[in-house]
């Protein structure tokens, strides 16, 4: 990753991006979550062919190294993709852009910390096609049992771009659809975050996954949420995203732990995944 995001003031049109809290909540023993924090920033890296894998871990490793040995506090984890162009996304989530502005004086003020970035940052260079950022703002209203589920495994994006004028229709067909989750599949559980900085009106929604199992639960779901909405809302929902919704993409990721400087609440829940 060129730099943690916090280094960098550039911010580009982003396709896919995912969910993360990178501070340091408290885990519920509850449900077994960590709370999300208000705005999340994501680096995306595209690889060269054959660059990918083995080759962007072990330069990625310098990174979290170079952050480690300074005791940083500004932390990331890291998806790779699945399906679509190889990639990986690096994401951090603070509570105000002042925390973001506070992180970077840090990282900008440690000379020996700096330095080592920009040494990881030329070698990762050369395994790169094309990078980019953005900034977004979580919505809570528009999400549901939202936050990272401890024992993910994967995640699931979805980017669903809005037509100009529409978001009145785009917020409704949302409250239709989690009113429905509440009602036929009340375990449902994602977060969406609005762009702030990177493009124009566009939303992402996440969710964490524990395995490939409860994909296909999920899919095994679906009829229980068309039940819930019925026949009317099923047609109201239809005729909602015709209206409202310009296009839409989902795509798998997978954590990426050996790319990942994670926060501490993720290594405390999980030793031996986030640093085996």
């Amino acid at each position: 990753m060129n730099l943690p995001i916090t280094c960098r003031c550039i911010a580009l049109p982003l396709l896919l991006v995912g969910f993360v809290s990178c501070v340091t909540p408290a885990v519920s023993a509850q449900d077994k979550t960590i709370p999300s924090q208000k705005i999340l920033t994501i680096q995306r890296e595209f690889t060269k062919p054959g660059k990918e894998g083995a080759a962007h871990e072990k330069s990625e490793a310098a990174f979290a190294q170079a952050m480690a040995g300074a005791k940083a506090t500004d932390h990331y984890y890291a998806l790779a993709s699945l399906s679509g162009r190889p990639r990986v996304l690096f994401l951090s989530a603070y509570p105000s852009f002042a925390d973001i502005e506070a992180e970077r004086k840090k990282v900008n003020g440690n000379a020996s910390l700096s330095a080592e970035l920009d040494r990881a940052n030329e070698a990762d260079g050369d395994l790169l096609a094309e990078t980019n950022s953005s900034m977004w703002m979580r919505r809570d209203d528009l999400s549901l049992n939202q936050g990272y589920r401890v024992g993910s495994r994967y995640a699931e994006l979805t980017q669903f771009v809005v037509r100009p004028g529409h978001t009145g229709e785009w917020n409704e067909l949302v409250k239709m659809v989690i009113d429905a989750y509440k009602k036929g599949v009340p375990d449902a559980h994602w977060g969406t975050y609005e762009m702030l900085y990177g493009g124009g009106s566009t939303y992402l929604v996440i969710t964490t996954l524990r395995s490939g199992e409860e994909i296909d639960s999920n899919f095994a779901k679906d009829p229980k949420f068309i039940e819930a909405l019925g026949p009317e809302g099923l047609k109201k929902l239809d005729a909602l995203e015709a209206s409202c919704v310009e296009s839409r993409q989902s795509n798998l990721f997978r954590m990426a732990p050996k790319m990942s400087y994670p926060p501490d609440a993720f290594v405390q829940a999980e030793p031996d995944f986030w640093k085996p």
